[in-house]
């Protein structure tokens, strides 16, 4: 059976004894990780625990597809419920965990990690449809999930946070479950006794010297026509590892926001409710960065900087000429039609 997003917490929290196994999948592999974790914890208590959890891998279940059906039905020797673990699995294990749940002999949980499987997938489709088994999709956090998740950690180690400290995290955070709780427990440790709040400068200082950051300083100059500011930027983005075609689909990314904007001030949407539509943060110096932006980038000037932006891309996949130069002349050019 699915399990609704609106459920996940319930079900990780108490799982149904008649589930078998539970299939945790998706492109967020943080949260697939964090999830299983949980899940093991609490059915088994230690996952440490050799008599209460085993491993299995997908190189030995298809060297002995019978040994899943084993493990699963194998007793704990000092009590309780096993939990059997497989890793980065894929639909060549849908026949042996098939043979589980129909055998009615499994005492153990078998919890499953996958990446994105498609809809198609017969392992997903096994643990959606079967009765005694369970799938959870893990997608990246969006605004409102990303905000509990932040508040949880924080609020778990004695911390509330600002408003526009909260805003900014949420525009920094939420790409993956695992990396952007790795950056609360950063924010937490640097807060340390400092302060019983989070504020936006705290933010700032912990989190802000990131590739991240480094994008959208990148970004904000493009868009502003500063190019100075665009070439210190580009040149820390290229030296932190990031791509040019990357880079550049930042950048359509970023003016397809902005050619966004421009249809809705034309339509005659206020400037403070277009901010409010494109999700803007509300710390004075966001909000009026975009203010600026949206007043540089009209409907028509908007669309031949995507043009280019994207003819830039294809170049970058489709010549032998550098990325790196192209993607560096690209930018130039949407830096200078913004000062026009």
């Amino acid at each position: 059976m699915k399990i609704p997003p609106r459920n996940v917490a319930r079900f990780l929290a108490r799982p149904d004894e008649k589930i078998v196994a539970v299939l945790i999948f998706g492109p967020d592999g943080g949260m697939v990780r964090e999830r299983a974790e949980s899940l093991a914890v609490k059915v088994a208590g230690d996952t440490k625990d050799a008599f209460r959890v085993g491993t299995l891998t997908m190189a030995e279940i298809a060297d002995e597809p019978g040994r899943l059906l084993e493990e699963a039905a194998a007793l704990s020797l000092t009590g309780g419920r096993r939990v059997v673990r497989i890793a980065a699995a894929g639909d060549r294990l849908s026949g042996p965990l098939e043979a589980v749940l129909q055998s009615g002999a499994a005492d153990a949980l078998v919890v499953i990690e996958a990446g994105d499987l498609p809809a198609r997938s017969s392992l997903r489709k096994l643990c959606e449809t079967a009765d005694n088994a369970a799938a959870i999709a893990c997608y990246a956090d969006d605004a409102e999930t990303l905000e509990v998740l932040i508040e949880s950690v924080l609020s778990q180690a004695g911390l509330a946070i600002d408003d526009d400290a909260l805003d900014f995290l949420k525009t920094r955070l939420g790409g993956d479950r695992g990396v952007s709780r790795g950056e609360l427990d950063k924010l937490v440790t640097y807060m340390g006794a400092k302060s019983k709040s989070v504020r936006l400068e705290d933010a700032e200082a912990c989190i802000g010297d990131s590739s991240a950051l480094s994008i959208d300083t990148m970004l904000d100059a493009v868009a502003s026509g500063d190019s100075r500011a665009l070439d210190r930027a580009l040149e820390r983005s290229l030296e932190m590892g990031e791509s040019p075609v990357g880079l550049l689909r930042a950048a359509q990314r970023h003016l397809q926001r902005l050619h966004l904007g421009a249809g809705l001030l034309a339509q005659g949407m206020p400037a403070d409710a277009v901010l409010n539509r494109l999700r803007v943060p509300r710390h004075p110096r966001r909000q009026q960065a975009m203010r600026d932006q949206l007043r540089r980038w009209p409907l028509a000037r908007a669309q031949t900087a995507l043009d280019l932006l994207l003819e830039a891309e294809i170049e970058c996949k489709a010549t032998g000429a550098r990325a790196d130069l192209l993607c560096r002349v690209a930018l130039r050019r949407v830096a200078n039609a913004a000062r026009r």
